[in-house]
């Protein structure tokens, strides 16, 4: 059997290299340019301690999932780089990491998160609405045109089972 561990990172580590890889390889073929410029737009110490934070999920080391939050406001945090490898979805990755990522988002002192994701990321959304995020847009609207999405949720109320980070 596989072991799943979670571990901090930071941009630059080679770990984190399939995260940056396939999450631009991701973003520029559904947004074209747009998705290099997202992923260049937010300097490595925006996701580090104390105001940020990134991890991966690694499965017997390797990383197969991921994610990040950097600082919104004085109370907020806001969910970035979320990723899970091509071969590893749809086993409940992301969830986890979205669990990761509250719980020591909570530790960081937020009480909120913030979040967008682009309309042509319908697994995002989907992922965000069942996570219990709320939609701070239309969730009836349909639309051909890129928009952005925004979530947020609340980080006061109790949660079942705190993650915890290695």
């Amino acid at each position: 059997m596989s072991t799943l561990t979670v571990e901090r990172a930071v941009l630059g580590d080679p770990l984190t290299e399939p995260l940056i890889r396939e999450l631009t390889h991701e973003y520029v073929a559904r947004y074209g340019a747009g998705g290099q410029e997202e992923m260049a737009g937010h300097p490595a110490e925006e996701f580090t301690p104390p105001d940020g934070l990134l991890l991966l999920l690694l499965r017997d080391g390797e990383p197969v999932a991921g994610g990040a939050f950097r600082r919104y406001d004085a109370h907020t945090a806001e969910l970035k780089r979320m990723w899970t490898a091509a071969a590893h979805r749809r086993q409940g990755l992301a969830r986890r990491v979205v669990a990761e990522l509250e719980s020591a988002a909570r530790a960081a002192g937020y009480r909120r998160i913030f979040l967008t994701t682009g309309s042509f990321q319908p697994e995002a959304r989907g992922l965000y609405l069942a996570t219990g995020y709320t939609p701070l847009f239309d969730v009836t609207e349909q639309s051909a045109e890129f928009h952005l999405l925004p979530f947020e949720k609340d980080l006061a109320a109790p949660t079942a089972g705190k993650a915890q980070l290695r």
